[in-house]
């Protein structure tokens, strides 16, 4: 697969290599603890609620660009045999 050519939807749709796919689910999980603070009912210190915003929006940003990371499973070059050189 060539991977030079993708627009954004073919690149979100393309495999994902095992990295990013763990790395996305890191950010998946700051971003939803970031809006949980966020969201939260009760009264939190300000400094506790902007630290959960940075979170979250760090979260995301995570999330996305793992999302983008594209596996290249490009067959590797073999050597020419001795039999095909001459």
């Amino acid at each position: 697969m060539k991977n030079e050519n993708l627009n954004l939807v073919e690149r979100i749709q393309a495999p994902t290599p095992k990295w990013f796919k763990t790395l996305r689910a890191i950010g998946l999980a700051l971003a939803a603890i970031g809006g949980a603070i966020v969201a939260a009912p009760v009264a939190l210190p300000a400094g506790l609620v902007s630290v959960a915003g940075y979170l979250g929006l760090a979260g995301g940003v995570i999330t996305a660009v793992s999302q983008t990371a594209v596996s290249t499973e490009e067959e590797p070059v073999k050597p020419a045999s001795p039999a095909e050189t001459k």
